[in-house]
């Protein structure tokens, strides 16, 4: 059960012995023993104006749910509409039902942590809700979409849009600062008409492309806040008698989504220019931290900034002469 008391020499007898007995647990005990749930809870948000329950949200969940099976903890997944969050917790707290909380799609100073600093439950943010003392994990985002921007101005584009998620989202509202802290660095401003904030579907990305990619003048570029978004720029560029890299130029951040590799194939690198970090991967470390939390409940707040890598694939060329 982890007691801080037993020695570590022991507890490597007692392990070795009950895996020779292929001995598991009775959760019902160990729930009895620990004072624990053995449950960690993920709260989801049900909103019109942004669905979380998408792919990239089931990577991170199986990442995270591989560390929960092997350390013996539980999932509780509970959907809400947006306004019961509060009620929620406040009723996981006082019926013991779960040990600790995820916290994902935050927003720039989202209530849920200060509801969950009061109660004391812990909790792990996915992703930052601006400045203070708690725990998160997130991707360097503004920085992310600086060097997506300046690989597209070195590449010569001028005209470029961006097709973001929903900026009061803390992660949105950082990809499109960085875009924007680039292309001032080069005494340049954005265009408002080309930087659309949205339900990151392909659907939708589809629509914004192709009004873009209609207008006069269009977007010789674009940053994607997803691939999921960025197959549909890519579809609409294709319905729009363009060429990707030669007429139209693509950048987006890829989760590495298991069921969608953007990766190198016979025609050399990848399908699309991205800058990369893994989903599944942050979902298994979020869940490491979580339950260090919980056996660990007086350590100060864990805060990890994940740099991205820039991946160049065949959907990035130099700006067209026009």
């Amino acid at each position: 059960n982890g007691y801080p008391e037993v020695s570590e020499s022991t507890r490597a007898r007692v392990v070795a012995a009950a895996r020779a007995a292929e001995y598991t647990p009775n959760a019902r005990a160990r729930r009895l023993a620990t004072g624990r749930s053995m449950t960690i809870g993920h709260v989801i948000p049900l909103s019109g104006k942004h669905e979380q329950v998408n792919p990239i949200f089931g990577d991170f969940i199986v990442g995270a749910g591989e560390v929960y099976a092997r350390e013996g903890y539980d999932l509780l997944l509970s959907m809400i509409p947006v306004e019961d969050f509060e009620t929620a917790y406040r009723k996981l707290a006082a019926n013991g039902a779960v040990d600790a909380v995820m916290v994902q799609a935050p927003q720039a100073d989202d209530a849920r942590i200060g509801i969950l600093t009061e109660l004391g439950l812990p909790f792990l943010v996915h992703g930052r809700a601006g400045p203070g003392a708690y725990s998160y994990l997130d991707i360097a985002n503004v920085r992310a979409f600086r060097r997506a921007t300046d690989l597209l101005l070195d590449l010569g584009h001028r005209r470029i849009a961006l097709i973001n998620g929903p900026e009061l989202l803390d992660f949105a509202a950082r990809r499109r600062r960085g875009m924007e802290e680039a292309l001032a660095a080069r005494g340049l401003a954005a265009n408002p008409a080309w930087m659309r904030s949205g339900l990151m579907t392909e659907g939708d990305a589809y629509d914004q492309a192709l009004a873009m990619l209609g207008a006069t003048p269009r977007p010789t570029a674009f940053l994607a806040a997803s691939i999921i978004q960025a197959i549909g720029i890519r579809r609409a560029v294709d319905d729009a008698g363009l060429t990707l890299a030669r007429d139209v130029s693509l950048v987006c951040h890829d989760d590495v989504l298991s069921y969608l590799g953007n990766v190198a194939g016979a025609r050399g690198g990848p399908p699309i220019t991205a800058t990369r970090s893994s989903i599944r991967a942050a979902g298994a470390r979020c869940a490491e931290i979580i339950i260090d939390l919980i056996r660990n409940p007086d350590q100060a707040p864990v805060q990890e900034l994940w740099e991205v890598e820039l991946v160049i694939g065949r959907s990035t060329g130099p700006v067209p002469a026009v």
